[in-house]
């Protein structure tokens, strides 16, 4: 990358009426210097069954080349169109409720070879007919791809066959699977039922897991094709989302982010929040870590809002604290869906940098000074190069194990957990990394590695977090961890497996807590923040040192929270699900523990601190206040330059800033040589 990418998704074929010179005077004018077109309009393209139209891409790249505009194809394969569901209708996808009907976005069987054909063609005409377009710098292919849940009869014949791969024999899948249970032991390859009436846990998640597959495949596929035409200079990428809770929440349930980001040369991402008031930046922080992760470098934002849904209209200056908070995570691009809002269908009021009226508004108006400052900072803020001494380790098949065997309550979920856990390392400004159950050979990088309820997981991750703690490693556990194997089968042995050897504990019973708290408020947190709820664990130390017991008359007798030294490390385990309070400050006691406490916690949330190393090896610090009102602190670290406003900031010196305020320092002093 030469420069930072500030862009916007463009629908020319969106239009009310022609404005495409004028969106470019104001695209240039707000600094865009990048922008995705055609992922969305598969029927414009291909309007008839092998009859192409190319005109409205053809017009918008000779328009953006003019104006020195990068663009991205998308290949429009994530929206079929109705001519093909009219000839071809078993393209849709049969998902557990039924046959699929047209409409909707995101509704096809992405192993139908039907509609393989004709993506493939549309792929093959698109992409050759750009590729040597000087406008075009790279492709994403498809969009926000999931399994959409895909699981007719062509998806059940496959996942024999996945199967008969996976085990030997039926023998060896029925004892792993368990299936002897209500009759549900299978004794011959042509019997095996259909996936969606199933009961058992250890058969679900293991077809879960293979609908995760395909989407790895589809997307290794697609990127194949590209590739056959892409020049040496541009990039194939993807808008990897989350779990979606209105807006982006945690772990994706439905992609392998790991796996299916091997085919990318650059990994994307789509994130969107809650704002005005209730803009934390722990979604942008959270996505961000995810996705820089998956290839352990930057990456493109290629969605986020700019105004969005109506009620997420931003203040003034959360438009710039936004597009900066996703710079000081990794990311060298920023790109908003979309330019302009549109006057039909479905996202009419998932509003655009420009309103319904095209005129100036005060949030484009806002980009206008992003767009400067990106392209004035570039050289200072590019390829920012994070080295985080903590990560989270997180896992989709315990992800999956827990949705076959949820927690009581229904209310509480394996993101949950997750965001429990996160959102308070970022609130103490303490910057993670994200591994999944493949990244072993990675965990000696990190001081500590944090584990929410890993339900399942294979003998050897286990024993590898083991020998990651002797080592000298650190780790939090959290309830439910190492429960079953990576079948979903639980361990025959006293609880924790594997890993009480680490944890120094031991237990074989647990409960739902009603009335329940911590005997005597042991992280000092007051009565109100002292109780459980949902799970707790009956935990025996058996090296452990208890960092809290149950206040029960019948449960006292067993620990809540434990510490243990193992090694040269140490293991924490939370047996229950306590307060955030307590959360937090358990994970401020495994920092410290693990030397990870130093002058950024002094500050904490709403003031938030990113760190990075730019280009030049010089040391960029970023400041966010994620709040409403004025907020100050005293610069720590060795003097340098603030960049947005070109002043010289001393070691000691107050900083203030404003509502939704950002300063962003740059070191003096160059790394020794």
């Amino acid at each position: 990358m030469k420069r930072l990418l500030y862009g916007v998704a463009y629908y020319d074929e969106y239009m009310p009426y022609e404005r495409l010179s004028t969106d470019i005077d104001m695209m240039k004018a707000a600094g865009i210097n990048v922008v995705r077109i055609a992922e969305s309009t598969w029927s414009t393209h291909e309007p008839q069954d092998g009859m192409f139209n190319f005109s409205s891409v053809d017009r918008v790249l000779d328009a953006m080349y003019q104006a020195g505009i990068d663009v991205i194809i998308g290949t429009p394969t994530y929206a079929v169109p109705a001519w093909m569901v009219k000839e071809h209708p078993l393209v849709l996808a049969e998902t557990p409720d039924g046959p699929g009907r047209y409409g909707a976005r995101q509704i096809m069987d992405i192993t139908n070879p039907t509609y393989l054909f004709y993506a493939e063609r549309i792929i093959r005409k698109l992409i050759g007919h750009v590729s040597q377009h000087p406008a075009v710098i790279g492709y994403q292919i498809d969009n926000e791809t999931k399994h959409y849940r895909t699981s007719g009869p062509n998806v059940q014949q496959r996942f024999v066959k996945y199967i008969r791969n996976k085990f030997n024999t039926l023998e060896e899948l029925n004892r792993e699977f368990g299936l002897d249970y209500w009759s549900n032991r299978i004794n011959s390859w042509e019997e095996f039922p259909s996936i969606v009436g199933t009961i058992n846990g250890s058969l679900g998640a293991e077809f879960a897991h293979f609908q995760r597959q395909l989407v790895t495949e589809f997307l290794a596929w697609q990127a194949s094709i590209v590739n056959e035409y892409k020049r040496s200079d541009q990039f194939v990428t993807h808008n990897f989302d989350f779990e979606w809770r209105g807006y982006s929440f945690g772990v994706q349930p439905d992609v392998n982010h790991f796996e299916a980001s091997k085919a990318l040369d650059i990994a994307g991402v789509d994130i969107y929040h809650p704002s005005q008031n209730e803009l934390t930046g722990k979604e942008i922080s959270f996505g961000g870590d995810v996705i820089r992760s998956l290839k352990g470098t930057n990456y493109f934002v290629l969605e986020t809002q700019a105004q969005a849904f109506p009620n997420w209209t931003p203040y003034p200056g959360q438009l710039r604290l936004q597009a900066f908070s996703h710079l000081a995570s990794g990311a060298n691009m920023v790109e908003y869906w979309h330019w302009h809002s549109i006057h039909n269908s479905f996202e009419t009021y998932w509003k655009g940098l420009l309103s319904h009226d095209f005129a100036s508004n005060p949030t484009y108006e806002e980009a206008l000074t992003i767009g400067c400052d990106f392209a004035r900072l570039s050289p200072n803020l590019l390829n920012l190069k994070k080295s985080n001494r903590a990560a989270f380790l997180v896992s989709n098949e315990a992800l999956t194990a827990l949705e076959w065997f949820p927690l009581p309550g229904g209310n509480t979920n394996y993101n949950d957990i997750v965001r429990l856990m996160y959102d308070q390392m970022y609130e103490m400004n303490i910057g993670c990394d994200v591994l999944h159950p493949g990244s072993s050979e990675s965990f000696e990088q990190y001081d500590l590695i944090i584990i929410p309820a890993l339900y399942a997981a294979t003998d050897d991750l286990l024993i590898k977090l083991n020998q990651y703690v002797y080592n000298g490693g650190h780790v939090v556990y959290t309830f439910k961890s190492g429960f079953t194997d990576e079948h979903v089968k639980v361990r025959a042995g006293m609880q924790p497996w594997i890993i009480g050897d680490a944890c120094g504990i031991q237990y074989s019973q647990f409960v739902e807590p009603k009335g329940v708290c911590l005997k005597g408020d042991p992280f000092n947190v007051g009565t109100d923040h002292n109780g459980i709820n949902t799970w707790m664990e009956l935990l025996t130390p058996t090296t452990a040192e208890a960092l809290a017991w149950y206040d029960h008359p019948h449960w006292g007798a067993y620990a809540a929270i434990t510490t243990n030294q193992y090694g040269q490390g140490k293991a924490i385990y939370i047996g229950c699900l306590p307060s955030i309070k307590v959360i937090r400050k358990i994970l401020e006691r495994a920092c410290r523990d693990a030397m990870l406490w130093g002058l950024d916690q002094e500050i904490q949330f709403p003031l938030i601190v990113k760190i990075g190393k730019n280009e030049s090896g010089r040391t960029i610090r970023y400041y966010f206040n994620y709040s409403d009102h004025l907020n100050s602190f005293f610069y720590p670290h060795e003097s340098g330059t603030e960049l947005l406003t070109d002043h010289p900031i001393c070691t000691g010196e107050k900083i203030e800033l404003e509502r939704w305020g950002i300063a962003i320092i740059e070191e003096n002093t160059y790394p020794s040589a």
